[in-house]
Order: C-alpha cells, then sequence, then structure tokens
C-alpha cells in the first residue's frame, strides 16, 4: 500500500472515532518509517481532494461527506483543540458568544476568537476567517463557559464578559449602535448580582461605564445597569469623564452624570 492510501486510512479510522483533527505530529509518531517529505506530500494530496484542510500550520481538519459543500467544518468544531495544539490560552466571543445565548441576529462574518497577548494573525480557510482579539489581562476560569459541541467542548465567555466585551471591541463588531442590538438581545442572560471580582480586575473602568450608560438609556434595561453600578462601586472603580465613542469629536458636551458618559454619538437599535 501507498504512502498515501496508508495515511488516508489511518484518517478514516481518526474520523470514525469520532476525531475529525489532527497534527502533522500525530501523522509522523503514527508512521515512523515515512520521510518527512513523504508525510507531507501525503497531505498535500488529500489536501487537493478536498478530504482534509490545513487550518493551521502543522494542523489539520478532516472534512466529512456531510460537509463537502462548505469544504471545512466550522471552527467551533475544532477551535479548542487548534489552540490546545498552538498552546495558547483562548475563548470564543464577541458575536460568536452571543450565539451561544440566543443573541446574534445573523451569521457572524468571523469566527472570533480572544486570546491572550500578544495577538495572532487572522486566518482565513475556505472563506471561513478566524479572527483573533489579544488582550492583556486574560480572564480567569470563573468568567468563562463551557459548552459542548459535536467533537468535544469549547470555552465562551461568560454572558457579563461577552456583554464588557462586545462593547470594549465594538469596532470589530461593526460599532456600538450593532453592539448594542447585541446587548439588547443579551438581557434576557445577564444578571451582575453574583458578578466575581475579577470582572472588575480585567474589564476596563471606561468599557463598564459605557456597558452601564448604554443597559440603562439604549437598551432600557434599568435594573441591570443598577446591579452594574453597584458592583462597580463596590469593586471601588473610579468614574472619569469619557466620550461615549472614541475618536469622535465632541461637539455637544452633553453628559451622564451618573456614568460620566459625554454623549457624542446617537445609537440605533435594530429590532
Amino acid at each position: 500500500m501507498n504512502t498515501a492510501a496508508s495515511i488516508k486510512d489511518w484518517i478514516n479510522k481518526l474520523q470514525q472515532n469520532g476525531k475529525l483533527y489532527f497534527s502533522i505530529e500525530q501523522v509522523s509518531e503514527a508512521f515512523p518509517d515515512i520521510q518527512p517529505t513523504g508525510i507531507r506530500s501525503a497531505l498535500a494530496r488529500l489536501s487537493a481532494k478536498n478530504s482534509i484542510v490545513s487550518v493551521w500550520k502543522g494542523f489539520y481538519v478532516i472534512v466529512p461527506i456531510s460537509y463537502t459543500v462548505k469544504g471545512i467544518l466550522p471552527p467551533v468544531m475544532y477551535i479548542d483543540h487548534l489552540m490546545q495544539h498552538i498552546k495558547r490560552p483562548y475563548y470564543v466571543g464577541l458575536l460568536n458568544a452571543a450565539a451561544f445565548y440566543g443573541a446574534a441576529l445573523q451569521q457572524p462574518q468571523a469566527f472570533s476568537v480572544i486570546i491572550q497577548h500578544p495577538t495572532l494573525r487572522d486566518n482565513n480557510k475556505k472563506n471561513v476567517r478566524l479572527q483573533f482579539v489579544a488582550r492583556r489581562n486574560f480572564p480567569t476560569v470563573e468568567l468563562l463557559e463551557s459548552r459542548k459541541t459535536q467533537t468535544g467542548y469549547v470555552k465562551i465567555s461568560s454572558p457579563a464578559l461577552t456583554a464588557a466585551d462586545i462593547i470594549q471591541y465594538e469596532k470589530e463588531i461593526g460599532g456600538l449602535s450593532r453592539a448594542c442590538t447585541v446587548l439588547n438581545d443579551l438581557t434576557e442572560v445577564l444578571d451582575f448580582t453574583n458578578t466575581p471580582d475579577a470582572f472588575f480586575e480585567i474589564v476596563r473602568t471606561a468599557t463598564i461605564q459605557r456597558l452601564g450608560y448604554l443597559l440603562e438609556n439604549a437598551v432600557e434595561s434599568p435594573d441591570l445597569a443598577n446591579q452594574l453600578y453597584k458592583k462597580a462601586l463596590q469593586a471601588n472603580c473610579c468614574f472619569q469623564k469619557i466620550p461615549l465613542k472614541n475618536g469622535k469629536t465632541i461637539e455637544k458636551r452633553m453628559l451622564d452624570k451618573k456614568w460620566k458618559i459625554i454623549i457624542n454619538t446617537e445609537i440605533e437599535i435594530d429590532e
């Protein structure tokens, strides 16, 4: 049996056991007698037939028959294994995390992965874009949730952290109005009464101010806003005057005294 056929059989057995991903190191371990050039050549031929896709250097996903039209697996089915492969802490965030809570209006154009600084380049394979957003203060496990997928588990941001992230990284998802549209749907699962102190340690105070102001005024959820305000005071957050939208000229100096937000933009929520 030739090299490509042997490796294909090995990949088929992985798939039969429910594993839809593998690394080139695993192939080398399984076939110690095959030279690295032979392994790479065999994997290239299988890739050309769309049986597998290299989503990262040295990391492949298997494409089952049910996904041959798309040509690749949804990232949620392999992202945990990929991040273990490249040894980077991560969680699925922004619109993709919101979707787990039923708060995404449409399919996000990118799959957002929050990682610990330094950042990684975005990755685009088969029209599927992995968007990496790096943060220096990485959350502890109490601010993350684990959700079951078809191939294992995936880490996602908690409702509170998701809400904070879509405000902090609003440019990555299409602006404040879109963030508020998602926030509006997130209110059904939000509750700040038991938010751990770790939340206020990693989320910028400016983000908390903007989130609180938007909950109270744009989303019209004063109870949630008051919960957040009370917890922020307990966490000794020091509010200072900041614009609602960064980088926009402040023409009218309307100030929300409670949240110390300078209102310099209008928010429109899609119903």
